[in-house]
């Protein structure tokens, strides 16, 4: 019986995938992924979310609105991708969705067998681990995959020691 060819064989790849937003901590998580990926060969995946308005709004409002977030997250993929590249030396996989955060994160998951573990990082204010990762606790025995939550005051030094 012969090995199948490579092109026929799973990725072996680790795919480490970070929820990107504004925050401090989720910088600590990407700036982890990344080296964890360097050091193991992997690659960074990236998801943004662009969530709807909050409030009901006229038709061309709301069509403004989505323009600007999504242009705003542009502008925030195009400096992490730069930032990942920088770190690991690979362009991340970047995947941009709409809806609520939470549920776009999981249908992600549950469609894309090529990613390996999820890395969030916990706030660091006393606000708690923040809204993502509180949903998720509950939900860890479902998902197929692993996830990483790095402490979100880490320093890039005690990043790097970890990574």
């Amino acid at each position: 019986m012969s090995d199948p060819s490579p092109a026929t064989q799973p990725s072996r790849e680790r795919i480490f995938l970070v929820v990107i937003d504004e925050t401090e901590e989720m910088r600590v998580a990407l700036r982890y992924a990344a080296l964890r990926a360097s050091h193991t060969g992997g690659k960074v995946a990236l998801l943004c979310v662009i969530e709807p308005p909050g409030v009901q709004i006229s038709k061309g409002v709301e069509d403004r609105m989505e323009e600007e977030r999504r242009e705003e997250a542009e502008q925030l993929i195009a400096r992490l991708t730069a930032d990942v590249q920088a770190t690991c030396g690979t362009m991340p996989v970047v995947y941009i969705r709409e809806g609520r955060r939470r549920d776009e994160l999981l249908a992600l998951i549950a469609e894309e067998p090529s990613i390996s573990i999820l890395v969030l990082a916990a706030g660091a204010g006393q606000e708690g681990p923040g809204p993502l990762i509180t949903a998720l606790i509950g939900r860890t025995g479902q998902l197929r995959i692993p996830i990483t939550i790095v402490p979100g005051g880490l320093t890039d030094d005690q990043v790097a020691m970890l990574a």
